[in-house]
């Protein structure tokens, strides 16, 4: 990990280390910024010779996947630099993975089937928000299911992620908000997340083993940035202190949850992302402090501690407070969600157990609709009523 501004102009350099021909893989917004110039510029001074694929878009579909591996089977890339969101790098790491591994990708669906390395990838994030460039899992839409699916492995994780504040100064007001709000669930969710036993077999069957002390430290410190910059970095967009401090927010939740995973509210908004055709950022962030109240019995000193980071007295409230000032709905209903859709969402979400049984509290399908009709009012105190 290489962070700080300026520090995209490493991409030649390290591309360089694995060979002479290099896949960029960008978005049609990216390709013609000053930030994707400066990683073309330094992979072109390093004498690297450079494939663009810049068709990326948003939710990685398997026909985006297809171009991208179709490009880059006769150009025999040496090394793939990703240059985006996390939908770029993830398009990325799927890609590098099916240049040295054949298909179909459906057969790399089971956590850590992978067989072995992918091709060398070097991540440069223009978003503070997935925290992709760290992590060993890429989310991509399942063409048959509409369903988004994370393809989780160890070999997935980029060999070099190089963070430079200067590329996110360009993010729309929108993108910042909602890719914020989801490094805000990821620090959370890790931090909130099912601790299990530390044995060499739960750490070699699964890349993300649950909170330990190292995800827990992380995810804390990356709560606590971007609870008190995100809002700046929405309202302000060349505000480079606060851009900075996202960015660093989000690598740190990115390494967290890398680690210790989340949990329902982005196994909910698999399924309510897919029935909406929202972003994952508005539906994580909208989710998060239904979960939070869910499963509060359960984690009372990680409230203790989050409400100390975060400067609050609740952070439920103060997560919830934070998604309406930076602009998200403040229910499912307003993003066109029906009351009588929501006992199939959660049916569509208690599936995914990789992230449910991630999950401190014990998810079936009640539970799941409990904290969907929760969040259908916008009203968490909901849940803690159900409780009483």
């Amino acid at each position: 990990m290489i962070f700080g501004t300026g520090m995209a102009s490493a991409a030649g350099p390290l591309a360089a280390g694995y060979g002479d021909r290099a896949l960029v893989v960008t978005d049609p917004n990216i390709v013609g910024s000053p930030g994707f110039e400066s990683v073309r510029t330094s992979l072109h001074e390093a004498g690297v010779d450079v494939g663009v694929f810049s068709e990326a878009v948003v939710d990685v579909p398997e026909s985006t996947i297809a171009q991208a591996v179709e490009y880059a089977a006769p150009y025999r890339p040496d090394v793939v630099v990703a240059v985006g969101g996390g939908s770029t790098i993830d398009l990325a790491k799927v890609t590098a993975l099916l240049a040295r591994h054949p298909g179909p990708l459906s057969s790399y669906y089971p956590v850590e089937s992978v067989p072995g390395p992918v091709l060398p990838l070097i991540a440069v994030p223009t978003t503070a928000g997935t925290g992709s460039e760290v992590t060993p899992v890429s989310v991509i839409t399942d063409a048959t299911t509409r369903m988004k699916v994370g393809i989780a492995s160890r070999h997935l994780i980029p060999r070099h992620a190089l963070c430079d504040p200067l590329l996110t100064v360009g993010a729309p007001r929108t993108v910042t908000a909602h890719s914020g709000m989801d490094a805000l669930a990821h620090a959370v969710e890790s931090f909130m997340a099912i601790r299990r036993p530390p044995t060499a077999s739960t750490v070699l069957a699964r890349p993300q083993v649950g909170k330990n002390p190292l995800s827990d430290t992380l995810a804390l410190t990356a709560a606590g940035d971007i609870c008190a910059n995100l809002a700046r970095a929405v309202e302000d967009g060349d505000d480079l202190d606060a851009r900075s401090a996202m960015l660093y927010g989000s690598l740190l939740a990115g390494i967290a949850f890398g680690n210790a995973g989340v949990t329902a509210a982005h196994a909910l908004q698999f399924a309510v992302g897919a029935a909406t055709h929202t972003s994952h950022g508005l539906g994580t962030g909208l989710l998060l402090p239904y979960v939070m109240e869910f499963n509060r019995p359960a984690r009372s000193a990680e409230m203790a501690a989050l409400a100390g980071v975060m400067g609050c007295t609740d952070p439920v409230a103060a997560v919830h407070a934070l998604g309406l000032r930076v602009g998200l709905p403040a229910s499912l209903a307003e993003i066109g969600v029906e009351a009588g859709q929501v006992r199939r969402l959660a049916e569509d979400s208690v599936g995914i157990r990789r992230l449910v049984d991630n999950n401190p509290v014990p998810l079936d399908v009640d539970a799941l609709e409990q904290i969907l009709t929760a969040a259908w009012h916008g009203e968490p105190h909901r849940l803690s009523t159900a409780r009483v």
